[in-house]
């Protein structure tokens, strides 16, 4: 069972579907049909998708369940303790989820994005026991988590649910030492329980899949005829027990370009890590915006606007030079509430941050290059 379902049956490429490519706005199906016509027909079929992702079950019950057999693909679709309130919340959403795929079960349930506050909601509402009690029933065929938390908490969670089948981390190569991620570490505790990995943001978000900034450009230089985005997937592709790399694709061109780095994997020389190690240092040293993301701004804004979000995504920006990154991160905030254009300038937020940060004058350089 876990060579068939956790790595050794299945391509290690994995098909992120949270970010959907999009024409004037509206959902790209004949793109999206292509893409994973592409991906099935060059041996990949894991599908990773949630609850909360906007209209992305719908779109691989269209252009997935709808098209292909049903044992030729994993769907893994998520629990999202984040917006349960009780055991029939998360039973409406179980149900909601298959009804939105178009299945009778899912390959992979996972508890969604469990941290502190998230771990607390899963212990309150029974949702481990629900969780098991779906695979018993067998609407979901093997169950596990998503996680942003502390390598303590991760630990703790392991020993107490041993039956855990899969973990989802974040890990790439700027958070493998990090002092908030500590990637290494999560990775590490996940190794020493035995536990498969799947492995979610290893571009961060995209961030180290561009090429206008200094560290892109290092790589790029080094290999011009390599993308930056497959030294991440290089650099996690030599770890054992990954199940899949999830990755978010908006192009043909990006899904062929990590095909192609997935299939014709070739392992990092001494020389390549010295050079990956060199980016890290510079993306470090580049100077960014020193939010704490305290939230003092939120509740005085009168646009609503997510600032403290902002204020990291700018300063990511800065580092990374990533504009569509950028751009696709303030749709999303702006599904969700206020974007950076529509700062008055009011200076409320500015009277209550601790940093004496000019929250204005950021939101409308962030405006002004989302709109160019």
């Amino acid at each position: 069972m876990a060579d068939k379902y956790f790595g050794k049956s299945i391509g290690k490429l994995g098909y992120g579907n949270m970010r959907l490519p999009k024409v004037d706005g509206n959902i790209d199906f004949a793109t999206i049909d292509k893409m994973i016509d592409k991906f099935m027909m060059s041996g990949f079929s894991y599908f990773d998708t949630a609850y909360v992702y906007e209209s992305s079950e719908e779109v691989l019950n269209k252009s997935l369940v709808s098209r292909y057999p049903r044992d030729s693909f994993q769907i893994t679709t998520k629990l999202a303790m984040m917006v349960a309130n009780d055991a029939q919340d998360m039973q409406k959403q179980i149900d909601t989820s298959l009804a939105r795929l178009g299945v009778d079960f899912v390959d992979i349930y996972l508890l969604h994005g469990l941290k502190t506050d998230f771990i607390k909601a899963a212990d309150k509402f029974g949702a481990w026991d629900f969780m098991r009690n779906l695979k018993e029933k067998g609407i979901v065929k093997h169950i596990g988590f998503s996680f942003h938390g502390t390598p303590e908490e991760l630990d703790e969670l392991l020993h107490k649910h041993p039956y855990v089948e899969i973990v989802q981390l974040q890990l790439n190569y700027l958070d493998w030492d990090s002092s908030d991620v500590q990637a290494r570490r999560l990775y590490e505790i996940a190794r020493s329980h035995g536990t498969p990995i799947s492995v979610m943001e290893p571009n961060k978000g995209g961030w180290l899949a561009g090429e206008t900034s200094e560290a892109g450009k290092l790589l790029k230089s080094a290999n011009p005829n390599v993308s930056a985005a497959s030294w991440a997937f290089r650099y996690l592709l030599e770890l054992e027990g990954i199940a899949t790399i999830l990755t978010g694709m908006g192009t043909l061109e990006e899904l062929e370009d990590n095909i192609n780095t997935f299939t014709n994997f070739k392992p990092l020389s001494a020389d390549e890590r010295k050079l990956i190690d060199k980016a890290i240092e510079i993306i470090n040293a580049t100077p960014s915006i020193p939010c704490t993301s305290c939230n003092y701004c939120i509740p005085h804004c009168p646009e609503k606007i997510a600032i403290p979000a902002y204020l990291r995504i700018y300063s990511n920006y800065l580092i990374y030079k990533n504009l569509d990154t950028l751009k696709h991160i303030d749709f999303m905030l702006g599904s969700q509430g206020g974007q950076a254009k529509q700062c008055i300038s009011c200076g409320k937020c500015e009277k209550v941050c601790p940093q004496n940060l000019g929250i204005a004058d950021v939101m409308a350089k962030a405006a002004e290059l989302i709109a160019g």
